[in-house]
């Protein structure tokens, strides 16, 4: 038992290094972007896009836009299953804690099981329940919106002429 609690204490692991103040900025413009355009679309349209993991979605896809946890299939799948499963134990299940906790741990599996890891879309069937959302939800804003974040860094992330986004789609 001893052992287990020292293992508290950490590999004492150097720190990441820090990113420049360029790419600081740069990373700053393409979550501005996205989460402008989608929150400009759903006043303009009248039709619900925003979804409190999209700023999470933002962190990954424009400031570690290389990471596997910021590839479209990942961004576009993960919340799309995620939030399916949400919707699923919700809807069937009910609106119990262990419900939410059941499908959380089903999302998380699923999206391992499947390669698609987006950790912002973990939040997904936590936020199904705590919403209350129907159905429709997995379409908007789920499915659209994490569409059209994938849209903007595709457009955002290749104007850096140092930078290839997507490295892989499938």
């Amino acid at each position: 038992m001893r052992s287990y609690f020292q293992k508290f204490r950490g590999e004492h692991a150097p720190l990441a290094s820090k990113a420049s103040f360029k790419d600081i900025a740069f990373a700053w413009g393409g979550g501005f972007i996205a989460i402008a355009l989608i929150g400009f679309l759903t006043q303009s349209l009248e039709y619900p896009l925003v979804l409190g993991s999209f700023g999470a979605s933002c962190v990954l896809l424009f400031g570690f836009p290389k990471s596997p946890f910021s590839q479209p299939r990942n961004v576009i799948a993960g919340h799309f299953l995620s939030t399916l499963i949400g919707l699923l134990f919700f809807h069937i299940i009910g609106d119990m804690w262990w419900s939410m906790a059941l499908a959380l741990a089903t999302a998380l599996a699923v999206m391992l099981a499947t390669n698609t890891v987006h950790p912002p879309a973990g939040s997904n069937p936590i936020i199904v329940f705590l919403l209350g959302a129907p159905w429709t939800f997995l379409i908007t804003p789920t499915l659209i919106g994490a569409v059209i974040l994938v849209i903007v860094a595709l457009f955002y992330l290749n104007l850096k002429k140092s930078l290839m986004y997507p490295s892989y789609w499938i």
